[in-house]
């Protein structure tokens, strides 16, 4: 049984290192990627305050499909272009997204959202999935969780594939 909890009061950096530390510990030696896509969704709705949707999607068959998450029922399918996460699976690219209002083309599973973050996952220069965590507070990501996340998707990504 793992028991991760976050450092009180931490920074950002600080959150992000003890996030890292416990994602790594808890997805090594897991082979499964939908499991660890699960525990990984889990761990960061545990670590990172002011969330309303974390989560995965699968990159199937040329568009994204829902994968494990914690928060309300979400879209199932998202072509690929279309949306936050679509835009990420196209470019292979984070999108941080201060206003999801102000995104072209933004797909509204909830309407409590107001900014979005999402890193995609690689295999063999592929995007094989993409993390997506929304918000209820305009401007909630900025560039230190881009380096978070991002380090995060570095060192465990290819348990996610």
């Amino acid at each position: 049984m793992f028991d991760f909890a976050p450092t009180a009061d931490a920074d950002k950096a600080t959150l992000y290192d003890d996030l890292l530390s416990a994602a790594d510990a808890l997805t090594a030696g897991e082979r499964d990627a939908v499991a660890n896509m699960a525990n990984i969704s889990a761990l960061i709705w545990q670590f990172l305050p002011d969330l309303n949707w974390a989560g995965f999607y699968r990159m199937i068959d040329g568009e994204l499909v829902l994968g494990p998450f914690q928060g309300k029922t979400a879209c199932i399918r998202i072509a690929l272009g279309k949306g936050v996460c679509g835009a990420a699976a196209a470019s292979a690219e984070t999108q941080l997204v201060e206003d999801v209002h102000a995104f072209p083309g933004h797909i509204a599973c909830d309407a409590a959202s107001a900014s979005e973050i999402v890193v995609p996952v690689m295999k063999d220069g592929q995007v094989v999935a993409v993390l997506d965590l929304d918000s209820p507070s305009p401007a909630r990501f900025n560039e230190a969780d881009r380096a978070g996340l991002e380090a995060l998707i570095a060192r465990i990504g290819a348990r996610l594939a």
